[in-house]
């Protein structure tokens, strides 16, 4: 069967649900989409977690890890800024650490990422910005920071 996103009300409730949002593949330039997608994402009052090995220091703010096993709180979202062929191994880290969503950006698509998530009862968006996603629903999160 093909793979199907969640509804827009089932992506609302995951983003209702969601306090932290890991960003893989965040950028510490300023112009670059994942740096404007989880700016914006921070001023909506989620906390994000940068994910870029080449970083050293911070973005945004905020400690920049070498990958989602350093990091050492509970992840909601894992949000995905790496082309397709890397996101097999992001979506069994995702299920490693126990994040509860494998969101793959907008222009990314890969099915063997999905069902790795999906067979370890995570949700998984592909294809979707999660700026515009939220924008657009603007859900009313419960698990604010």
């Amino acid at each position: 069967m093909a793979f199907a996103n969640p509804d827009r009300e089932q992506i609302k409730a995951i983003l209702e649900q969601a306090g932290t949002i890991a960003v893989v593949g965040l950028s510490g330039k300023p112009d670059r989409t994942s740096n404007m997608v989880a700016r914006a994402m921070q001023k909506r009052g989620y906390r994000i977690i940068p994910v870029n090995p080449s970083v050293q220091g911070e973005i945004l703010g905020e400690r920049c890890y070498a990958s989602l096993k350093d990091i050492e709180q509970p992840i909601d979202i894992v949000n995905v800024f790496r082309r397709s062929e890397f996101t097999p191994d992001i979506a069994k880290e995702a299920v490693e650490v126990g994040a509860t969503t494998l969101w793959l950006q907008q222009g990314i698509v890969n099915e063997q990422a999905a069902e790795i998530a999906a067979e370890a009862g995570l949700n998984v968006i592909m294809d979707r910005c999660i700026k515009v996603e939220d924008a657009v629903l603007k859900p009313e999160r419960q698990n604010k920071q």
